[in-house]
């Protein structure tokens, strides 16, 4: 088999059944299997995709596991040389499987491949990214990038992505992994509930010494929020999804950077919504917007003290 495709179903029917289809256009002569992991769909995706795609293996989950804890549950039934993680709402050009596998047959460092996203109406979306550091995302929020201009940030959208580049990590949304890889360092990290698993799957990759590769010679269609934005709409403004993704960071930087760096992330997260909320004061901005700043840092904490500075997920 050449290649074996997870993909985790979350709300998502309509969006799932354009991603297969895109996916069975770009198989050709491939070998590939299809495996969907269903987290509870309140859309009935599960019963759609038994009754109409028969050739897929479908697990069923009684509740919601997260993006990660789902993509493992695939594993003991992938064949294939190749894994390949995509998003129900990432719709992958004719090519875009074939070209990738030959560029990886052909680059035996490589151990993990991502490609050219692209927005609904065309637009480059964040492709190439390097490891988040408190620093990085405190020079983004702040806007204080200019005045350091040799910072390395997550983001480097000056460049026109038309070439070859290793980098640190690729989004989940289109994730080729060689099966060797998950051999050595295994899948995705089950602490993280949603965000930060492809982070610290490429951050375990690079350390053993694969290459992490993005390619720019064929592009994926990629929508983006889809299953979050059904998760977030179960709670007041969405804060859950927001949450998740500040455990997310703190759990990643405890794991593979130690204590230390989620206290100076925790600070320097404070100091941002603190010059924002002057910045919007200054500028005479509505009340809301500024306190949706000493809101966020209230979360932070919060989020701080439930995971034990980092060191456990809540969920």
């Amino acid at each position: 088999m050449d290649i074996s495709v997870i993909l985790v179903s979350y709300n998502t029917i309509e969006m799932t059944k354009m991603a297969l289809s895109h996916l069975d256009a770009s198989s050709h002569e491939i070998e590939m299997e299809v495996i969907i992991v269903d987290n509870d769909s309140k859309d009935h995706s599960a019963e759609v995709l038994r009754s109409e795609y028969p050739q897929i293996t479908l697990i069923e989950n009684k509740k919601n596991v997260g993006f990660g804890r789902a993509n493992n549950q695939a594993l003991p039934q992938i064949n294939g040389r190749y894994v390949l993680l995509l998003n129900t709402d990432a719709f992958v050009q004719p090519d875009t499987i074939e070209k990738t596998i030959r560029y990886m047959d052909e680059n035996p460092q490589c151990g993990i491949l991502g490609v050219k996203l692209l927005g609904r109406d065309g637009a480059l979306q964040p492709s190439c990214r390097y490891f988040p550091t408190p620093w990085n995302i405190f020079l983004k929020r702040t806007g204080l990038k200019r005045f350091f201009q040799r910072a390395v940030m997550v983001d480097d959208m000056s460049w026109d992505h038309d070439s070859v580049r290793e980098c640190d990590w690729v989004p989940g949304c289109y994730y080729l992994i060689r099966k060797e890889v998950i051999d050595q360092v295994g899948l995705m990290d089950p602490r993280y509930f949603l965000y930060y698993e492809e982070i610290d799957h490429c951050f375990a990759a690079k350390r053993a010494g694969w290459q992490v590769t993005y390619f720019p010679y064929s592009s994926v269609v990629h929508i983006g929020g889809e299953s979050a934005k059904s998760e977030g709409e179960i709670t007041s403004s969405g804060r859950q999804i927001e949450s998740l993704k500040i455990e997310s960071e703190l759990l990643y930087f405890y794991k593979n950077h130690g204590v230390s760096t989620v206290v100076a992330d925790v600070f320097l997260s404070t100091l941002a919504d603190g010059i924002q909320m002057l910045k919007d004061t200054v500028k005479l901005r509505r009340p809301r917007w500024i306190l949706a700043h000493f809101d966020h840092s209230i979360l932070m904490w919060k989020c701080f003290f439930r995971t034990r500075m980092g060191k456990q997920p809540t969920r």
